[in-house]
């Protein structure tokens, strides 16, 4: 499709990004993991799991977008459906960020876990929607999504471990 020819270079870019990330996430895990704090469960899910998410997503709008399709719809339809599947799960985010009770979050918390996550999904469901009446803006309104989970999840990713290294180690 040649509307994305031009696009293969970030997306190679991005989508290697977000799937050395999600490595560089289970090192840090697997180091940090031998002493962990009370209720570190409960937070998880709230508050590290959405960047593994965040970044396959990321990986996996970068491999739809190489895919060769043999028109736009295909790949308009499937990052809509990501785009849709994203906000409903950034929804559950909130919702796990109100429950757990080990850490309480504050409003650059809010912003990076739940509003700007819910922006880029909506973004590209939006973008997806529009791709089949203006493929070529469209693009960049996925782009714009797609950035928009990559560096969500790298600010959410340091925020957690800075958290854990000089707030929860600096108690035991």
């Amino acid at each position: 499709m040649a509307e994305l020819d031009a696009w293969d270079s970030f997306y190679v870019i991005v989508g290697s990004a977000g799937g050395a990330l999600i490595g560089l996430q289970f090192v840090v895990m697997t180091l940090i993991a031998e002493r962990p704090p009370m209720r570190v469960a409960e937070a998880g899910s709230a508050f590290t799991t959405p960047g593994t998410v965040h970044f396959s997503m990321v990986l996996l709008i970068s491999a739809l977008l190489r895919v060769p399709w043999p028109a736009i719809a295909p790949g308009a339809i499937a990052c809509g459906l990501i785009g849709a599947g994203g906000a409903v799960y950034t929804l559950v985010v909130a919702r796990r960020m109100r429950k757990q009770g080990a850490y309480a979050p504050d409003l650059e918390d809010w912003c990076f876990h739940f509003l700007l996550p819910l922006i880029a999904y909506a973004a590209l469901a939006a973008s997806a929607f529009a791709a089949l009446s203006r493929p070529t803006e469209a693009l960049f309104g996925i782009a714009a999504g797609v950035l928009l989970l990559l560096f969500t999840g790298i600010h959410n990713t340091w925020d957690g471990i800075v958290f854990f290294v000089f707030t929860v180690r600096k108690k035991d």
